[in-house]
């Protein structure tokens, strides 16, 4: 399995918070993990309140766990919540990294994390989908 690397882990979080000060968020946390939910790198800006940890970390962990998109995750949840009570661990298929931005609203936290992950040359769900990759992110240009 490809892990990411501490250094793209910082690129990745450096250009989120950059966006983040382009579009005058409110101040973000970020986190990104790897196998097993690791936490291979995590940034709180200045005036971010409490518990932003636990929430990034949460969020990464979960799409982990489902191997999706932390708003695809939100989504399977209101249809299955009983479902996501039992949700206990991820695998080792996927490649990383899993990102987990807390601090503005769900939708640009979302389109933050994606922007990251586009900044380090990576892909997400969503760029895959139409290649019939369902989940994990690849660590290709193609």
């Amino acid at each position: 399995m490809t892990a990411i690397t501490l250094a793209q882990a910082d690129r990745l979080i450096d250009a989120i918070l950059a966006r983040g000060a382009e579009l005058d968020c409110r101040p973000l946390s970020v986190i990104v993990v790897e196998p097993g939910c690791k936490v291979k790198a995590f940034k709180k800006e200045d005036g971010s309140s409490m518990i932003r940890f636990e929430m990034a970390y949460g969020k990464a962990y979960a799409a982990l766990a489902m191997g999706r998109s932390s708003k695809l995750v939100k989504v399977r949840a209101e249809e299955k919540p009983i479902f996501m009570r039992y949700l206990i661990a991820a695998t080792d298929e996927q490649i990383f990294p899993e990102v987990g931005v807390t601090g503005d609203t769900e939708e640009r936290d979302e389109e933050l994390a994606a922007h990251g992950i586009h900044a380090i040359g990576l892909k997400t769900d969503e760029d895959c989908a139409a290649i019939g990759r369902r989940r994990g992110i690849r660590l290709t240009n193609r």
